[in-house]
């Protein structure tokens, strides 16, 4: 087994990366650190929580111990999606170079310009940045970047994605063309490797797992649901409820606006939960991952903005709420809970919409995911089947009134989850609505608001109602003979 002494790393690294209790490096790790240190191209590509940062940071300290940052003018450059990763790697610089007299600057938004510029004007060996952040202070004339000698970008399929790349071609001709350019990543797709290819000059090609595979100590298992979101909130309450061995778990969302009503939800039914999603200060961010990190908050519900290379070590669980669309996402967010060899499990939430989500994840990861035992897709076939609209005549959708009499006969009220329950939920207090204050005294208006929440999602408010309660006329007539 390769130790960190046979990589070629300096004394003051090898003495850091000790007291940090590491003896031998991962994979990634020994196959990365020596291409950098040999000044070349690498694109890196490891399941993540395998060390991917460590295989650039340890290197980078080695190669900075020679020379010294300028004002204004860093000496190398790590491009990361989100503000949580570069704060990541920022640590990883204060651990590992420990030893070092090196000046690192973090940039990235939610932070004064001015406390950024003052680090900027002391000179940085080390520039950590999201690329937006990194552009608003060239534009400024605070920051020059034709001394960078190293660029890293990680997370590169993430980074390289359509909204990220015209940033990074601005970035790039603002970099010398001699620089040293490091890929690191989970997954690699053939159109993403294109494109890397163009920032990446005879590379080394580091590939220590299969592209997109996922840890074998995770435990996957896809659940079905209907597709209504009041029944996909009451069965992942059904499925946390059944996790005996639960001890935290991150809960990921597709949406933002979905991020806040499963929140919404969960905190109704007494569940100790937060939320981390792109439009929150960045204050709020820290603060809702810190007290994740120290067991405050044992439910984490996130959008993909957590989903990628967040080191949290110990995620017992990992809820997709979502099926993700992409299928490169499902080995990123499952990638938070069976981390550096423990164990993890990972359930998917799946309506019959989702299958062909799921296929593309299956196609990707090599492998089929078991069902929950008793809980298949199929089986739920007959019963949205009995759940759609009624038809009237000559196959047309049924007048609201017809609708409401075919519901009462061949539907039952879904049954309500074994779930906590909110003992300070509010009684349902609004009354029906009646001609005299809703404008309309016609015969055939919908039925009183009793009948109509029987269907609707109890644990979440304001619910989508479209029109409200006046429902124009017109849309209530039956379809004539």
């Amino acid at each position: 087994m390769t130790s960190f002494t046979e990589l070629g790393l300096s004394p003051k690294v090898l003495s850091a990366v000790t007291e940090a209790g590491y003896s031998e490096p991962t994979p990634i790790q020994a196959g990365a650190i020596p291409f950098a240190l040999e000044r070349r191209d690498v694109c890196g590509i490891a399941q993540t929580g395998t060390g991917k940062t460590a295989s650039f940071v340890l290197p980078m300290l080695t190669l900075l111990e020679r020379g010294r940052a300028r004002a204004r003018m860093p000496r190398t450059l790590i491009l990361e999606p989100t503000r949580e990763l570069a704060a990541q790697v920022a640590e990883n610089f204060d651990k590992y170079g420990k030893n070092h007299k090196l000046n690192v600057a973090l940039l990235i938004g939610g932070v004064s310009f001015d406390e950024q510029d003052r680090k900027l004007e002391r000179g940085a060996d080390v520039l950590i940045a999201t690329p937006g952040r990194l552009l608003d202070h060239t534009e400024r004339g605070k920051l020059l970047m034709t001394g960078v000698e190293i660029l890293v970008i990680d997370e590169a399929d993430r980074m390289l994605d359509m909204g990220f790349i015209p940033d990074i071609e601005r970035i790039a001709k603002l970099i010398p063309f001699t620089r040293q350019t490091l890929f690191f990543s989970a997954t690699m797709p053939p159109e993403i490797q294109k494109l890397a290819d163009r920032f990446l000059q005879n590379p080394a090609r580091v590939e220590v797992a299969p592209p997109s595979s996922t840890a074998a100590t995770v435990e996957q298992k896809l659940v079905a649901s209907k597709g209504k979101d009041y029944d996909k909130r009451a069965t992942l309450r059904s499925i946390i409820d059944k996790q005996d061995d639960l001890k935290n778990a991150i809960i990921f969302c597709n949406r933002k606006k979905s991020v806040a009503e499963l929140l919404r939800s969960l905190q109704r039914h007494e569940y100790p939960c937060g939320a981390l999603h792109g439009d929150m200060d960045q204050h709020s961010r820290t603060t809702i991952l810190q007290n994740f990190r120290d067991g405050k908050l044992p439910l984490l519900v996130a959008s993909d903005v957590a989903a990628r290379g967040l080191d949290i070590p110990d995620v017992s669980h990992v809820f997709n709420y979502d099926v993700p669309i992409h299928a490169e996402d499902y080995v990123h967010r499952i990638g938070r809970t069976g981390r550096a060899g423990r164990s993890g499990k990972a359930y998917t939430i799946v309506t019959s919409k989702d299958t062909k989500f799921v296929d593309a994840i299956e196609k990707l990861i090599d492998r089929k995911i078991d069902w929950l035992e008793g809980s298949e897709l199929s089986s739920l076939g007959q019963e949205e089947e009995a759940e759609k609209p009624a038809r009237g005549r000559r196959g047309k959708p049924a007048s609201g009134r017809q609708q409401a009499s075919s519901k009462e006969e061949s539907t039952e009220k879904p049954k309500e989850q074994p779930v906590r329950q909110n003992t300070a939920r509010k009684a349902e207090t609004a009354e029906p609505r009646t001609a005299a204050n809703n404008g309309s005294s016609r015969k055939g208006n919908r039925p009183a608001n009793d009948d109509r929440r029987r269907y609707r999602d109890r644990d979440d408010e304001p619910t989508p109602v479209g029109f409200g309660d006046d429902i124009p006329a017109f849309m209530l007539i039956g379809a004539k003979a």
